[in-house]
């Protein structure tokens, strides 16, 4: 949780998402196409997360969350980039 957001109040726990990411880490790790696919869930969830949070897109770019924002969509283009979706198309069961 960025610190900005905890100073002006807003606080939403997200610990369950702790919990998943590990599952779906290991479920990648083990080869299994359901835990790739759940993992780009997760990561487009951790977007649309960051961006109600701060209150909107455009508030995202005005507030402190804006690397915390830039990290989460990396995530998401280096899950959907072509490269990635090959290794998972050949590699995973």
């Amino acid at each position: 949780m960025p610190p900005a957001l905890l100073a002006q109040g807003r606080a939403i726990v997200l610990q369950p998402r702790r919990a998943a990411a590990r599952s779906i880490a290991r479920r990648i790790a083990n080869e299994q196409r359901w835990g790739y696919i759940l993992g780009v869930v997760m990561a487009i969830l951790d977007v649309v997360l960051i961006v109600l949070a701060a209150g909107g897109v455009m508030d995202v770019f005005r507030g402190t969350v804006l690397i915390s924002f830039l990290f989460a969509i990396a995530l998401v283009a280096l899950l959907l980039h072509p490269m990635s979706r090959e290794y998972q198309r050949i590699w995973f069961r």
